[in-house]
């Protein structure tokens, strides 16, 4: 069994950043300071003006109503409310400039954003979450590479959520919520204590009208909270969460049927692992670890000048481990990832993003198809006021196998509903004000699951408002 991936990968070229910025050529940097400064217009109010390796730098605070925290249908625990306050900062650099290689280094970046949550009603939701972007890109001839790293540490609560009435026995016991929607732990999944990291590496060789690109990928999840037996009181209805990850390589080999957009036909070798809970926590053994192999047919580039398409769709070969609770071991599913971008008249953008595929659960045991489609539209109606809608579909598909063991069994398919709207104004240069609404639905998806293990429970609705002031330099 492939051993844990590490941060190696990041935390060396985040060294390697460092370095640069302790010997760049400050001369390089004092100059183009300079020459931004004597060309920034009359009447900025920035404090200061940045110099061109000074990517980002911005203070935002956001005030915020949740009224759902745990996503509870409120038939068992009641939906708790609270206020929220988000303090965050945000500081990035690209080293690229201060260097002599031209296009062998077209971009160096290293971007910390500190996002500090506080939960007014409810503290053991409150959380600081720190996270770290990495981007090299650059190219040498025909071949260009791109490294791009993701890396989050959550510093929040190390104890879950307990989805319980009570922890009476019998018949006085109500622990239905244990039965929710898949989407109703997500959200305070994620401000629990944590690692996360993501990365995609290519390397890709230019031949012409084809070209053949390397590629790899990670998807990493380290849940830093505890983990009780679940079976006795005070811990019946604890959520206990397990580490999960995937992680691929392989290539592409595409061929440009414009300049700018082309076919392309690739394949994958992949591996994900899933926690396997010790005995003491839960006597049902099973998990979902396995290896696939993935072929991919698709097209990605300008399909017009305001229209931008990337697809890519194919078999995914699936072999679990023995412990795995689903019928057939060895089987394809179907993998599918698109992102279109439409840029419209009068400074509109319309995205649509649609992805399918298998991926191992953080609440343990079993596999699920992870489905998303989301809609999202910009409109910059003048220099000062935007406006942005998103709709969104989700559905956690659990009928790959059914899984006796447990307390329950675990056939399901969980589905959500999300549509959000904001509007942004600039009340003066690099100070923007920001209104949002988001609300979401979970329901149950599944009309063939018996009463006995209450789908109502699985039904919740969810709403946050906010309003954030941003200043950026």
């Amino acid at each position: 069994m492939p051993t844990k991936p590490t941060t190696n990968l990041l935390l060396s070229l985040t060294a390697f950043v460092a370095f640069l910025a302790l010997s760049g050529n400050i001369r390089a940097a004092d100059a183009t300071a300079t020459s931004a400064a004597a060309a920034a217009p009359a009447g900025d109010a920035s404090l200061f003006t940045k110099p061109n390796w000074l990517t980002d730098l911005s203070f935002a605070d956001t005030q915020s109503f949740d009224d759902n925290l745990l996503n509870v249908s409120g038939l068992g625990l009641l939906s708790q409310s609270s206020w929220v306050n988000t303090a965050s900062a945000k500081v990035g650099f690209d080293f690229a400039p201060l260097l002599a290689d031209g296009a062998a280094v077209q971009t160096l970046s290293l971007v910390y954003q500190v996002d500090k949550a506080t939960y007014f009603q409810d503290s053991q939701e409150s959380y600081t979450a720190h996270r770290i972007n990495d981007t090299f890109k650059g190219q040498v001839g025909d071949v260009s590479y791109s490294l791009v790293n993701a890396f989050l540490y959550n510093d929040g609560s190390k104890l879950a959520d307990t989805y319980a009435l009570n922890q009476l026995s019998g018949s006085a016991g109500n622990q239905n919520d244990k039965y929710r929607n898949n989407y109703a732990h997500a959200v305070p999944r994620e401000r629990r204590n944590q690692d996360q990291d993501r990365y995609t590496a290519t390397v890709q060789d230019n031949l012409g009208d084809f070209f053949f690109r390397p590629a790899s990928s990670l998807l990493y999840y380290n849940l830093n909270t505890y983990q009780y037996n679940t079976s006795f009181a005070p811990y019946k209805g604890y959520q206990d969460y397990i580490d999960r990850w995937d992680v691929n390589g392989g290539a592409d080999v595409g061929y440009r049927l414009t300049k700018d957009f082309a076919f392309t036909l690739g394949y994958r070798d992949g591996f994900q692992h899933q926690d396997q809970f010790a005995l003491a926590i839960n006597s049902d053994q099973h998990y979902s670890s396995n290896h696939y192999q993935r072929v991919l047919a698709g097209v990605e580039g300008k399909l017009t000048k305001w229209l931008t398409l990337t697809l890519d769709a194919g078999p995914d070969v699936r072999d679990f481990n023995p412990n795995t609770p689903i019928t057939e071991l060895h089987t394809t599913r179907f993998y599918g990832e698109s992102t279109a971008t439409a840029t419209l008249p009068a400074n509109q953008t319309l995205t649509f993003n649609f992805k399918q595929w298998v991926f191992v659960s953080s609440t343990g045991l079993v596999p699920y198809d992870d489905i998303t489609y989301a809609l999202t539209y910009h409109w910059s109606a003048t220099k000062k006021l935007g406006l942005d809608l998103g709709a969104k579909y989700l559905e956690g598909n659990y009928t790959l196998g059914d899984d006796y063991a447990g307390s329950a069994p675990s056939l399901r398919d969980d589905l959500e509903y999300e549509g959000s709207v904001g509007v942004s104004y600039t009340i003066v240069p690099h100070l923007v004000a920001s209104i949002s609404d988001a609300y979401d639905k979970g329901l149950n998806g599944l009309a063939t699951l018996a009463a006995t293990y209450a789908p109502a429970y699985r039904n919740f609705e969810h709403q946050v408002v906010g309003l954030k002031l941003q200043y950026s330099f």
